[in-house]
């Protein structure tokens, strides 16, 4: 029997997965920057919204794509017809480099710090190796630890990642639903609700001048900006199209677990902003000790989430937060080791990665592709780049989601009469509506934050000699 790809993932599965990958460590952090940037509860809950519109749209919008090709390699595979082989390579090569393996990097580490709140010996300032051009930390181990320990466990199998990632999935989401139901239900700070009520749409932006009232198109532009941590907490939803192999009846349930996923995720990250500012101040003082006085803007290292949960459990919330984290982010980065493989995977098979990331194991999975994404994932964890390749990844995320929702509108005419057994949604208004929204995202990020953004554009184009030297490869072979 001819070794090959097998469906195995249901709609459960496969909504696992999606929410799996996009909840991690971001929504108990970003909210910090991004209060910094807009100054006020109601502007930080649209930031949140807004982001939150443009994924769930974005997913709809991919279940037509994902019903005309349900094939491995999901987003690669619909940039490659809607336009050509060297636009879904540049995706590809973009995933490898920094987008999936950026990613993964981070949330390893992520996990490894919050595994140091339990374990203080791994830590990112025990160096337990200096070669001076190089110094490597007992987290950054760990971090590589538990990237070799989800790759074996998804080398094992498609059913044995899936059990781990449902596993993972559902106990997070548990969590977080307890945790809301005792936010929003039992717990409050009068005097964080009064301060927060009477600033709620005065935003204002914190600068080395002071703080600076927020209007107009200056208010726009903070949106946009502060979006990025939003819009980044939020990615990762369209991982479940890289499967479509491996999932059963990919026309229908592809496109149902975009849908349910998104909009479950979603709700869950306005409604635990909701606690945080139910609970803290929005705005605060870097210098206080508290973490009421601190409020969320000055919340230590960024963590929210933990600084929300000491208000209610005092000094048992660094624990339970770093548990819930940790589980959090593992499972996250198992759902990221099990999709992204199969990109590489559907590469590879067009003679656009290396030859051996196309072969399957007597598990029926990628094993080279699983193994190529682990090196370099722990590359950037001992590198310690990964968290300025993720600065630089959300522009380039966006052009390649308006780009693969353009490619409806062009599939829609180059082939009118393919199979579609599911439409956009509000086709064409509404997958228009994310094109303009995203882009608008994409010109504030060029006018306001230049650096992230000619970074991440030169991170995709230094693959454009990186196509033609593979094409050469392969007519010199075919020779």
């Amino acid at each position: 029997m001819e070794n090959q790809l097998k469906r195995s993932l249901n709609l459960t599965d496969s909504t696992a997965i999606v929410i799996g990958s996009m909840i991690g460590s971001g929504i108990f952090i970003v909210s910090a920057d991004m209060a910094r940037t807009l100054g006020a509860p109601g502007w930080l809950l649209v930031a949140w919204l807004l982001s939150g519109i443009m994924t769930i749209i974005a997913a709809l919008s991919y279940g037509e794509l994902a019903g005309m090709f349900p094939k491995a390699g999901g987003q690669y595979v619909y940039l490659c017809e809607a336009y050509n082989p060297f636009v879904g390579f540049l995706y590809g090569w973009t995933l490898f480099l920094v987008i999936q393996t950026g990613t993964i990097a981070a949330v390893a580490v992520a996990f490894a710090k919050f595994t140091g709140v339990l374990l203080p010996w791994i830590s990112t300032s025990n160096i337990i190796l200096n070669l001076g051009f190089l110094k490597v930390s007992s987290a950054q181990i760990f971090a590589i630890f538990s990237l070799i320990l989800l790759t074996i466990v998804n080398l094992n199998g498609i059913k044995t990642g899936k059990t781990v990632q449902n596993f993972f999935t559902f106990t997070k989401v548990i969590i977080i639903f307890g945790l809301l139901v005792v936010g929003l239900f039992f717990v409050s700070n009068t005097n964080s609700i009064e301060y927060n009520s009477g600033i709620f749409w005065n935003a204002a932006s914190l600068t080395n001048s002071g703080i600076v009232p927020l209007a107009g198109f200056a208010l726009i532009a903070a949106l946009g900006t502060s979006m990025v941590g939003s819009l980044f907490s939020s990615d990762a939803w369209n991982n479940i199209t890289f499967t479509a192999s491996e999932v059963v009846n990919p026309k229908r349930n592809i496109p149902l677990s975009l849908f349910f996923g998104t909009l479950i995720v979603n709700i869950l990250y306005i409604l635990v902003n909701v606690v945080y500012i139910k609970i803290l101040p929005l705005r605060g003082f870097a210098e206080s000790v508290t973490a009421l006085d601190r409020g969320i803007q000055f919340a230590v290292n960024d963590r929210v989430g933990t600084a929300a949960l000491s208000v209610v459990l005092g000094d048992y919330a660094a624990i339970i937060m770093a548990i819930f984290i940790m589980i959090s982010t593992f499972g996250c980065n198992n759902g990221l080791i099990l999709a992204g493989a199969r990109v590489y995977y559907a590469m590879a098979k067009d003679g656009l990665f290396f030859k051996s990331a196309a072969k399957l194991n007597s598990n029926h999975v990628p094993s080279g592709s699983l193994i190529f994404q682990c090196v370099w994932a722990c590359i950037l964890c001992l590198t310690g780049t990964y968290s300025d390749l993720l600065d630089y990844v959300v522009f380039a995320v966006l052009i390649f989601y308006v780009l693969t929702i353009g490619g409806i509108f062009i599939l829609r005419k180059r082939k009118p009469d393919m199979e579609r057994p599911y439409r956009a949604f509000g086709y064409p208004l509404i997958p228009a509506l994310y094109i303009f929204m995203a882009s608008f995202v994409m010109v504030i990020l060029l006018f306001y934050k230049p650096d992230y953004t000619s970074r991440g554009l030169v991170i995709v184009l230094l693959g454009i000699p990186v196509y033609y030297f593979w094409k050469y490869l392969n007519n010199v072979k075919t020779k």
